[in-house]
């Protein structure tokens, strides 16, 4: 890699770092939590399973996972999330693991782990040939590696469509790329004995309004609350009105509630 390439993307993980590490992600994702669950339920992975969750943000799947008496590592590249995480595991009592990490290079022996997960986390990174390899390089033979990645063409791919209108390219290659099977296909398939791959609905719920969903998003989700940041106050205010209307359009509850169905992939393989 030349000086200029590293360069690039010292900056482009300096500047995701930055992005995550805003807002209160913690805080954010406990309206998730029943997606998560779901997600991790139909993975039905054993008792004392090691498992690593990557990207695992403040703790959310892997704390469910570490109830069930699995043997829970986590790595996310937001310190404070880290932080937040292992916070959560000492006050409820759960031995759960958690590192700061790069989903690029995991800091794990090969085959280390019974199951890799990530739950809307590593599609994020900005060079999925090396997450892919990671996933697998960790990943025991005969284990299982999952992911859920929203796609293009659902609620969260929308949205991210709207906020691109608005603020510059990342220069990193689209993250709801993770959500399309034959891109799956290519990047984990040679590495795996089994993939099967599902389109699944997310729950978004919320006991308010379109309009206060996007004030929580601007406030706790950090991709979101640095698009807000990077605008003046009149690329604010269309921003806001254009993801309320958005909100608003796929709402399924009433007008003072929000319930909205994210399409993601739901990713499950076996290791070869």
């Amino acid at each position: 890699m030349s000086i200029n390439m590293a360069t690039d993307v010292d900056q482009l993980k300096a500047r995701l770092k930055a992005i995550w590490t805003a807002g209160d992600y913690d805080r954010f994702s406990r309206y998730m939590e029943s997606g998560a669950r779901e997600f991790y339920e139909r993975l039905s992975l054993a008792p004392g399973c090691r498992v690593l969750d990557v990207g695992c943000g403040s703790g959310q799947l892997a704390l469910i996972a570490a109830k069930d008496g699995l043997d829970v590592t986590g790595v996310d590249i937001a310190g404070n999330l880290i932080e937040r995480a292992r916070a959560r595991a000492t006050a409820e009592g759960l031995a759960a693991r958690f590192e700061e990490g790069d989903a690029e290079a995991l800091p794990f022996e090969d085959g280390s782990f019974d199951a890799v997960v990530s739950l809307i986390g590593a599609m994020f990174a900005p060079r999925p040939d090396l997450v892919s390899s990671e996933l697998l390089r960790v990943c025991a033979p005969g284990g299982t590696i999952a992911m859920g990645n929203w796609t293009a063409q659902g609620f969260v791919g929308q949205m991210f469509k709207t906020i691109s209108k608005f603020i510059a390219p990342s220069g990193m290659p689209s993250p709801v790329l993770w959500g399309e099977e034959s891109v799956v296909q290519e990047r984990l398939g040679g590495g795996l004995s089994d993939l099967s791959l599902t389109r699944r609905l997310y729950p978004f719920t919320y006991p308010f309004p379109p309009g206060e969903v996007v004030e929580v998003f601007r406030l706790y989700y950090g991709p979101t609350n640095r698009a807000f940041a990077s605008l003046d106050d009149n690329g604010r205010e269309h921003l806001r009105e254009e993801l309320e209307a958005l909100w608003t359009a796929h709402n399924r509850a009433g007008a003072e509630c929000t319930t909205v169905f994210a399409e993601y992939l739901e990713v499950v393989g076996i290791r070869a």
